[in-house]
This record gives structure tokens, C-alpha cells and sequence, in this order.
């Protein structure tokens, strides 16, 4: 798509599966990346071929749960750049298998945390830079479970809706000036992981994470400038 050609991307999670996935298809459409993690040292050995390429910006030890942290890493984005044009939010984890009488609180607060809060703190930082500009895109990574609650796992669900509905306002509150807003919802991803976690399951049903990036690529792109606040389905067979 090459209306990302020379646009700069900020994505979170980076070192992630679905994160990696980001970004290399936006370096494949020319894009400049801001690839943010909270470990250097990951986004070092994931990414060693661009940690001194002057097109891309490897931000590292940045605590997406952090106001101060997540200010830090879109300042210096812009300082390298001149400007943010689209911001990804990959960042998420999971925990479940407990019905809700029995999920720790602190599962609650850590799910919130890691899925909820850095959508959040990210998209309040970077709006100012979008408002300037009179355009930008964000684009949240929520979940199928988002959408409808399941037994097990009523704390993840809780979070994936909270990102939602977190995208939906933004929208409301953005669409006129310039700035779309969207989610993208995957289901059970195929990662390493994810088939050591569930060694019995069919995963030719599992969606790829290079398929949700061709999603979030879209989304990104001018061919979805009419856009705002969806949640775009990518669920593979599931």
C-alpha cells in the first residue's frame, strides 16, 4: 500500500509475534517504525539489522503502564521524526482458566494493566500530535472475547472490551478532525506458544499473526480513511 511509504509508525509490543508481524509489513511499505518494548535488549537481538538505520527508531525499557515512561517514548519519536502518523497497539497478554469466584484480584489488575492501560496512555499521548497535525491513525488490538464474555476467562474478556469500547470513544470524540480511530479482533493466534499451550488443537483453524498485520496495514492505510471506530474481525477458521 504505498500510501504508507515514508509514514511513521509507532508500534507497541514489538518484540511480540503480532507486534514483529506490524512491523515488518510496514517496513515492506516504506514505512519508518518507532518499535517500542519494555525490554532493550529483545528489541536489540529481534531487530539487529535496523538498530542504526536512521529510517527506524528502537525504543526499549519503556513501561507502557507508566504516564511518564509512555511520554518519554512518544517524545523522542517525534524529536527523531518530526511527527507520528500512525500508532499500533499490539501490546496484551492473557491469563484464564478460572471461573470468576476464583480468579485472583491481582489477575484483574494485571489483565487491565497489560491490555487496557497502555492503549490508554499511548493514545492520550499521541492525540495532541494528531490534533496538530489534522490526521493520524490508531489502531488497538482487542480479541474476539471482547465481545462476548466467556466462562474461564471473564477478567481477559473484561480488558478486551475495555480496550472496545476505549476505541469506540476515540473515535467519537476524533473522527471529525482528521484522526481514525479502529481495533482489530483476533481470535486464537498461531504462535510458538500458543501451540505449546494447546498441543491437541487444530491449528490450521488458528488465524497467523502476519495476517492480522495485513488487517492492521489496511487500516492504517488511505484505502481506510472512511474508517472509524470498527472492529475488524481476523479470526482465521475459528
Amino acid at each position: 500500500m504505498n500510501s504508507l511509504t515514508q509514514r511513521v509508525v509507532l508500534i507497541t509490543g514489538a518484540s511480540g509475534n503480532l507486534g514483529s508481524a506490524a512491523a515488518q509489513a510496514f517496513r515492506a511499505a516504506g514505512a519508518h517504525t518507532v518499535l517500542i518494548d519494555r525490554a532493550a535488549d529483545r528489541l536489540h537481538r529481534h531487530y539487529a539489522d535496523i538498530v542504526v538505520s536512521p529510517d527506524h527508531l528502537l525504543l526499549g525499557g519503556v513501561n507502557l503502564a507508566n504516564e511518564a515512561s509512555v511520554a518519554s517514548a512518544i517524545g523522542s519519536a517525534v524529536e527523531r521524526f518530526g511527527r507520528v502518523d500512525v500508532l499500533v497497539n499490539t501490546v496484551g497478554a492473557w491469563r484464564g482458566g478460572t471461573p470468576v469466584h476464583q480468579t485472583p484480584l491481582a489477575d484483574w489488575t494485571f489483565l487491565h494493566e497489560a491490555n487496557v492501560l497502555p492503549t490508554l496512555l499511548t493514545s492520550r499521548a499521541i492525540i495532541p500530535h494528531f490534533l496538530a497535525q489534522r490526521s493520524g491513525r490508531i489502531i488497538n488490538v482487542a480479541a474476539r472475547s471482547g465481545l462476548v464474555g466467556e466462562g474461564g476467562s471473564a477478567a481477559y474478556s473484561a480488558a478486551k472490551s475495555g480496550v472496545l469500547r476505549l476505541t469506540e470513544a476515540l473515535s467519537a470524540e476524533l473522527k471529525t478532525s482528521g484522526i481514525n480511530v479502529n481495533a482489530v479482533l483476533p481470535a486464537t493466534l498461531d504462535t510458538p506458544q500458543n501451540r505449546a499451550g494447546s498441543p491437541s488443537a487444530d491449528f490450521s483453524k488458528w488465524v497467523h499473526p502476519d495476517a492480522v498485520a495485513d488487517v492492521v496495514l489496511f487500516l492504517a492505510s488511505d484505502a481506510a480513511r472512511a474508517i472509524h471506530g470498527a472492529a475488524i474481525p481476523a479470526y482465521g477458521l475459528g
